[in-house]
């Protein structure tokens, strides 16, 4: 008789796809935002985001050679990385500074903690936030669209979140001065992949169709903005259109290592990114909360994981298996 079992360790069903094939998967699902952000900022952009994909991987490398561990810039998680950092920065930084967040987000937030599964906070929003304490006023330079690749001159101008707040700071109109057409399309000033949320929602697609990502950290995260907006006196629509809220929700907050693993611990998260975002964006220094607010929910993950768990089967929940030992004491 042929064996028809299989007597092995769990987990019992893998999935077709390594870390590799994800990674790779991710960047394919970014492509449509680089496209988009060096039609919108030109050259600038692409120079910027081919720095801090080099100054990933190369960084990556030599913390494989002096660690002494496998080499692992094959498996093109430092390229994501790479490609999601330069999205959080304006065309017009310096690239030495764009090299040094890039040399950050690995060494620092990656591989001091243990390599690729190990790391509490997201690699890219971490550089960000270092980036953004240390250089605060070229980090929040933003300038017009160009929609020229060979363009040199910038003018600046404010992001949708700052012309919002600084209204509304002076008992003003809360909604945005840009359309929604304009807002959905990237042609406001902001990071180099915040702007263009249709081309972010191409790239989400791609991660729905094969898996790499769960509908409940995004849709709750951009649900609660946008449902808390209408207590602040702000436009939902605008709210969710405007700054990183696409890019945060659908690429970063869904980090497979930062997130929980639990279907009710996503939901929490998602809700948890979601308040604290609105919360930083009407009282906080910064018109944007996105990414301190993904930073902080990182470091809640744990504790998430752990008391959020799902019933095991053929067992009672265990406030209920509490109660029931109490009557019967």
């Amino acid at each position: 008789m042929p064996d028809i079992f299989t007597v092995s360790a769990s987990p019992h069903i893998r999935s077709r796809l390594d870390t590799g094939a994800v990674m790779r998967l991710v960047c394919v699902s970014l492509l449509p935002g680089v496209l988009a952000s060096v039609y919108i900022f030109g050259v600038k952009a692409l120079l910027v985001i081919v720095v801090s994909v080099l100054a990933c991987v190369l960084t990556e490398l030599l913390c494989n050679r002096v660690f002494r561990k496998e080499i692992t810039v094959t498996d093109c998680s430092a390229a994501v990385t790479g490609i999601l950092f330069a999205f959080t920065l304006p065309p017009t930084i310096p690239l030495w500074m764009v090299a040094v967040g890039g040399f950050l987000a690995i060494f620092v937030a990656k591989q001091l903690f243990g390599g690729l599964g190990y790391n509490i906070f997201n690699p890219a929003l971490a550089a960000r936030a270092v980036l953004l304490s240390s250089w605060p006023v070229t980090l929040t330079a933003w300038v017009k669209p160009t929609k020229s690749f060979l363009a040199v001159d910038a003018v600046t101008a404010a992001t949708p979140l700052a012309i919002i707040k600084e209204a509304s700071g002076a008992g003003g109109a809360t909604h945005s001065a840009y359309s929604y057409l304009d807002l959905f399309l990237g042609n406001v000033p902001g990071s180099l992949g915040e702007t263009c949320k249709m081309a972010l929602l191409l790239g989400a697609i791609l991660l729905f169709v094969f898996k790499i990502i769960d509908w409940r950290i995004p849709f709750t995260f951009i649900g609660t903005v946008a449902v808390l907006s209408i207590p602040m006196g702000r436009d939902p629509l605008a709210a969710v259109l405007s700054g990183g809220l696409i890019l945060g929700a659908f690429f970063m907050a869904t980090d497979l290592v930062t997130s929980p693993t639990t279907r009710g611990g996503k939901l929490l998260f998602g809700v948890g990114c979601g308040v604290l975002t609105s919360l930083i964006r009407s009282y906080g220094g910064f018109p944007e909360g996105v990414c301190y607010s993904i930073l902080f929910m990182n470091c809640l993950t744990p504790l998430i994981d752990k008391y959020v768990q799902p019933r095991v089967f053929g067992t009672k929940r265990a406030w209920f298996r509490l109660k029931s030992e109490e009557r019967h004491a």
